[in-house]
């Protein structure tokens, strides 16, 4: 009954996005969650601290240490600089941007790729005269799309990934069709809807070109050692060898750095993401020791609902996606599928992400690109981005579901 209440209460702050009075976001209502599971005598600090799962999280901090070794080499800015020759072509841009955004985040971090992408981009559209805001919304759009494709390219995925001990290359197989899909309907969606809008007006009137850079400045050797550690690690994922165990590893080599010391690596780690995670697995382990799922799913069924359907799933995950976010989302979810579907696992991985355009909140990436453009004083607003994350994240669902019924 305890664990059932502290369950409902944290999910029910998680959806708000906040408790009122309290300058606290979700992480720290997680974070409140897991503690009143223990506190509340739920389960014992030992148990609580076993309900992690220790593999998802050093296979996440592992991928954000090699993030940080990119992005501190200059990697991302570089790769965002060699396309600024195309700004003459919008339309081409807009296509190499999104492909580029899309392929970098389903190696990496979405929200890494967002926050180096951003301002650079920005210097280059404003000094050619264009509209920063159709860019900007591809940019976040293509990040969220690209890292439905593979196990490492968003932290549920990462989860879902580990869960059902899925393997990497099929993942990729049948995940990478729906999501090139996806990419293109975004990119046709914003060209129709940005068509007579790619040519500078107010949204960048206050943007300055003379606010002191800060991206790092490409250097061969560090971006080299990143990107090694990376082609490395994903040969090691067709290997017995555990991805958690292959991800640690070659985290721990690039912390031996003669040029950037572990502070400033380790502080381009997410731990605000991190905590998240150790927080609702807590949460979740709490009220899955009780008899509470078993009853959900009861009474589901009785409804006619079965997650055992591809498309109720994928439904089902995009709006839970959408009013807890998709971490929270599928760390529910997750609890009732068949390990021995893994086509159920895929749909789960491919429309949580997915639903993550729908709305400004639904992402961090989004929240990152958004934040990052005011910096620049550029405005992207929630209406602005709604306009077009609505009917995105719609296309991508009809896609999604049109694979479902092609693949099976």
């Amino acid at each position: 009954m305890t664990a059932g209440i502290l369950f409902s209460l944290t999910y029910l702050g998680i959806a708000c996005g906040r408790l009122p009075g309290l300058a606290i976001d979700r992480t720290g209502i997680a974070l409140l969650g897991a503690i009143a599971m223990v506190v509340g005598g739920v389960m014992t600090a030992t148990e609580a601290f076993a309900a992690i799962d220790i593999p998802t999280i050093l296979l996440l901090y592992s991928l954000m240490v090699i993030s940080a070794q990119l992005r501190l080499g200059g990697f991302y800015a570089w790769s965002a600089r060699r396309i600024i020759p195309l700004l003459n072509r919008p339309r081409l841009f807009l296509a190499v941007s999104m492909l580029l955004a899309a392929a970098l985040s389903a190696l990496l971090a979405n929200d890494i790729v967002c926050l180096a992408f951003t301002p650079v981009l920005i210097h280059g559209l404003v000094a050619a005269r264009l509209n920063p805001v159709p860019f900007l919304l591809g940019l976040a759009l293509a990040s969220n799309i690209g890292s439905a494709a593979t196990i490492i390219g968003n932290p549920q995925n990462m989860l879902i990934g580990q869960s059902a001990g899925l393997d990497f290359n099929a993942f990729f197989i049948w995940c990478l069709p729906p999501a090139l899909l996806a990419l293109a309907a975004g990119y046709l969606l914003l060209v129709l809807f940005y068509r007579r809008r790619f040519v500078a007006g107010a949204e960048s009137a206050t943007a300055c070109l003379n606010r002191r850079t800060s991206w790092p400045e490409f250097n061969r050797h560090q971006t080299a050692r990143g990107l090694v550690a990376i082609g490395a690690l994903i040969a090691l994922f067709f290997t017995p060898v555990p991805r958690e165990v292959s991800a640690i590893g070659l985290a721990g080599l690039l912390l031996c750095s003669r040029r950037y010391d572990t502070r400033r690596i380790l502080g381009l780690v997410d731990w605000h993401l991190i905590t998240l995670f150790c927080a609702l697995f807590i949460v979740v382990h709490g009220v899955s020791a009780g008899d509470l799922p078993g009853q959900v799913m009861a009474g589901l069924q009785g409804l006619g609902i079965h997650f055992s359907e591809p498309l109720t799933l994928a439904v089902i995950s995009a709006v839970l996606s959408n009013i807890f976010s998709n971490v929270p989302a599928v760390m529910l979810l997750i609890q009732f599928l068949d390990p021995a579907d893994q086509h159920l696992w895929y749909v789960l991985a491919v429309s949580s992400t997915f639903a993550g355009n729908f709305i400004l909140l639904g992402s961090i990436a989004n929240l990152i690109v958004v934040e990052q453009a005011l910096a620049e004083g550029v405005v992207v607003s929630f209406a602005e981005h709604a306009r077009i994350g609505i009917p995105v994240t719609l296309a991508s669902l009809t896609i999604l579901a049109g694979w479902i019924a092609v693949a099976g």
